[in-house]
């Protein structure tokens, strides 16, 4: 079992769509996960997307081998007055997957607003997780709860999905946000392995205030090795992709940087994996 590698549109926020595709594949990646394309954070009124340009863009991404992996979405539910707007946008979202044969969207559950409190936040998120997951059964998506924000321990995301009443429902794994809260990807995993379908793949580091500062891949404190090996071990099937947000971090290394230092790392650890067994 190999697995796949993508990297995230965050991590190139100025490339031009031409150019995040010839990147990719000069580079040796496998597939994009999209958060964003040249500013327009709602992916299915971007360019390469619309009516006129589709069938090339489809071409394009054939002919270089690539594939979409996951359709990253701003939908949150723990706002009730953008509940609906997020409905439409992830409606929209499945819709414009479901052309390009991406077999995910993600959405955040994100936080637990003090004067909603905890019980009636986790109703809301499930409640959307459950309209959309229906709205994705029959179209061949599933739709991804990202472990991220408030929503990112085990207790919670089980308390999410015990309400949540669709099949086509699951979980992307950012593998840092766990840690920030304490729990480690052991936990994480054990816990939630039935659920995860992507995997965000990020580092950080400690800095002397205390604080955690986002890196380049393998400069920081996450154990990527152990977790690949986790993943591999359990027969994981899904996708490696490298979470770099340089567009809501300006000071992370340019693309030029960060997307070969990552693949060069991923396909060394996957090298010695295969050296082991």
């Amino acid at each position: 079992m190999s697995f796949r590698i993508a990297f995230q549109t965050l991590a190139c926020p100025d490339w031009s769509w031409t150019r995040i595709l010839d990147e990719a594949n000069r580079l040796g990646y496998d597939g994009i996960e999209l958060r964003g394309i040249q500013g327009e954070m709602y992916l299915p009124k971007a360019e390469p997307f619309q009516p006129d340009r589709l069938d090339a863009t489809i071409a394009d991404l054939a002919r270089r081998n690539l594939h979409i992996v996951c359709l990253d979405t701003s939908c949150l539910f723990h706002v009730p007055e953008r509940y609906e707007g997020a409905i439409r946008e992830g409606k929209d979202t499945i819709d414009l997957a479901v052309k390009l044969g991406t077999p995910y969207i993600r959405v955040f559950g994100d936080k637990i607003p003090p004067e909603i409190g905890q019980g009636q936040t986790v109703a809301s998120v499930a409640a959307g997780l459950t309209e959309l997951g229906r709205y994705a059964e029959s179209r061949g998506v599933k739709v991804l709860l990202e472990l991220h924000g408030d929503f990112v321990t085990y207790p919670l995301i089980e308390a999410v999905l015990a309400e949540t009443h669709s099949s086509a429902v699951g979980l992307l794994w950012d593998i840092v946000n766990p840690m920030e809260k304490g729990e480690s990807p052991e936990v994480t995993f054990r816990e939630l392995a039935p659920y995860i379908h992507h995997v965000h793949i990020k580092d950080y580091r400690i800095e002397p205030d205390g604080g955690f500062k986002l890196c380049l891949i393998g400069d920081g404190l996450v154990p990527i090795p152990a977790i690949v090996r986790l993943l591999k071990e359990n027969g994981f099937p899904g996708w490696l992709s490298l979470e770099y947000e340089k567009k809501w971090h300006p000071e992370l290394e340019e693309p030029e940087v960060s997307l070969p230092a990552f693949i060069t790392y991923i396909k060394d650890i996957l090298r010695q994996e295969e050296g082991i067994r």
